[in-house]
């Protein structure tokens, strides 16, 4: 492991990421989401949320120009990221060597694409920590869930309303697919907040940290794209009632309040009132 010195040292400052963008060309897009973290004591903050230890293998998504894969470098075992902007791709492996030389032997860099990544090089990742592309958000997390089951928990900064519905429970006004979809894997809690001004460019929106803890689905003899596609018909048309909304997916309004009596969920209800478990009913109820 590096000493907090030396980790300190390596960490990247306002000037630091400036200077390193100039050199490359770089022009954080909004196309890619691009907000680069300017402010170390952020990141560190985020390793320390993360709770990252000197054995953990950890999985970051969209490194940029290293700001964060640098803090996690010093505090992890082993750190693979997954990079799809040829310019920050290239050149991250030698900001890694120049400031942390020590631990080159311990980093990986795959340059794709995080929605479709679905093999790692070296040790399964344990923890995914990551700044996640704000419009990619909810899809990435959710593949990355999806493809690597050694992912134990995570912790990844997101827009605050996305950080909002990822931890929402039934009955709340922001509570939909991706809080369903989310909690199919693991329990979410809020982190805390990042304030707007660590981030260059600045976003227009706030940003939230959402801690992920892995547990095990449902329990339920329906697949886990059984149980989605009833989670995306029921909020849909989210203002109807189930026997409505999921008509289309059962078959007729008949069919659909007949899954439902035979799942145990009011017919009357709303997608926005069911639990996880309600919706695995409902899959294989239709089954």
């Amino acid at each position: 492991m590096t000493d907090a010195t030396g980790a300190a040292d390596a960490l990247l400052g306002p000037a630091d990421v400036r200077e390193l963008a100039a050199a490359l060309g770089v022009r954080p897009t909004k196309q890619r989401g691009q907000n680069f973290v300017i402010d170390a004591n952020t990141v560190r903050r985020i390793v320390r949320a993360a709770e990252v230890g000197a054995d953990d293998v950890v999985l970051e998504v969209g490194p940029g120009l290293g700001s964060l894969t640098l803090a996690l470098l010093a505090a992890a075992r082993h750190v693979t990221a997954v990079e799809i902007d040829d310019v920050l791709a290239a050149a991250l492996p030698a900001t890694v060597a120049a400031r942390l030389p020590e631990r080159v032997d311990h980093f990986a860099l795959v340059h794709e694409d995080a929605l479709r990544v679905t093999e790692l090089p070296g040790p399964p990742p344990e923890a995914l920590v990551a700044n996640l592309p704000y419009n990619v958000a909810v899809p990435v997390l959710l593949h990355l869930l999806a493809t690597f089951p050694s992912i134990e928990r995570a912790l990844v900064m997101v827009q605050s309303e996305v950080a909002d519905r990822l931890v929402a429970g039934p009955g709340s006004k922001v509570y939909g697919v991706p809080s369903v979809k989310a909690a199919w894997y693991a329990q979410a809690r809020r982190a805390g907040a990042i304030g707007r001004k660590v981030f260059w460019p600045a976003p227009n929106v706030d940003s939230g940290l959402v801690a992920l803890t892995r547990r095990e689905p449902p329990a339920t003899t329906a697949s886990r794209e059984e149980v989605f596609a009833v989670i995306d018909a029921a909020f849909a048309q989210r203002r109807k009632t189930l026997r409505s909304a999921l008509a289309g997916w059962a078959g007729s309004p008949a069919a659909a309040e007949a899954a439902c009596a035979a799942a145990g969920v009011p017919p009357t209800a709303r997608g926005e009132a069911l639990t996880v478990e309600d919706f695995a009913r409902l899959a294989e109820a239709r089954r």
